[in-house]
Order: C-alpha cells, then sequence, then structure tokens
C-alpha cells in the first residue's frame, strides 16, 4: 500500500492507482493547474467521502510500498485527466470503471466510480482523523 502526503494529510493508495494518479497530478501541476481530489473514505474512518484542493505551491510526495514500477494503464490515465479537468475534479475510479467503457467517450460525469470496494478502499490518516 503506497501513500500521497499532502497538507499533513496522509492518503493510502495501492501502488498501481497511485501510479496513475502520480501521472495525472503531476501533469495538473506542471501546468500550474489546481484542482479538487475526491475519494470516498474506508469505514474505519466514517466510510463518507474527502475531497482536498490540490494547488501547485504545495508540495506531494509519493511513496510506494513496492520496488518495482507498475505497468501504466494509458486509457485510465486519461479518464482520470478527463474528470481533474472537468468542474468536478478528479474523482478517484478504478481501473475497471474504464476498461468496462474502453469503447465509449471518456465521461467526467459517467465513467467516475468512487473507491469503495473493501480491496479498494482509500484509507486516510491526518489531522481529525
Amino acid at each position: 500500500m503506497g501513500s500521497l502526503q499532502y497538507d499533513g494529510v496522509v492518503i493510502e493508495f495501492d501502488d498501481r492507482r497511485l501510479a496513475h494518479l502520480q501521472i495525472v497530478i503531476a501533469t495538473k501541476i506542471r501546468r500550474n493547474e489546481s484542482f479538487f481530489m475526491s475519494w470516498r473514505d474506508a469505514i474505519e474512518v466514517g466510510d463518507g467521502h474527502s475531497s482536498i484542493w490540490i494547488h501547485p505551491a504545495h508540495y506531494l510526495y509519493f511513496k510506494y510500498s513496492g520496488s518495482r514500477s507498475p505497468k501504466i494503464n494509458p486509457e485510465w490515465v486519461e479518464a482520470m485527466t478527463v474528470a481533474a479537468n472537468s468542474s468536478r475534479g478528479l474523482v478517484i475510479m478504478t481501473e475497471d470503471s474504464v476498461t468496462a467503457h474502453s469503447g465509449a467517450s471518456s465521461s467526467p460525469e459517467g465513467d467516475e466510480v468512487a473507491v469503495g470496494a473493501p480491496r479498494q478502499r482509500v484509507n486516510v490518516r491526518g489531522p481529525g482523523y
């Protein structure tokens, strides 16, 4: 389980999802663009939803638990990039939701799936959690 640390909050993701998020987030930051990133919380921290405002002036730290870089799925990166560019922001989606709709156009409204299955939970630790 890897993690993204941002402004005092630690968000845990599996390494594969984290690698894809890093590409999307780095692209937005390189363009000096701010955006919301949202996810569904794990039961252990309330089973609600959380969002953070990602701004280029804040430092991010990506920590991977594995030693190998995951293979990147360009369709997943593209779908999350489309979502990040929408007014709703980047809502964490599963790779399966993108693969299942690979013939359809990427829609930030239709393809987004909140991370909520037990093996796909996002665990959040930080102030107030």
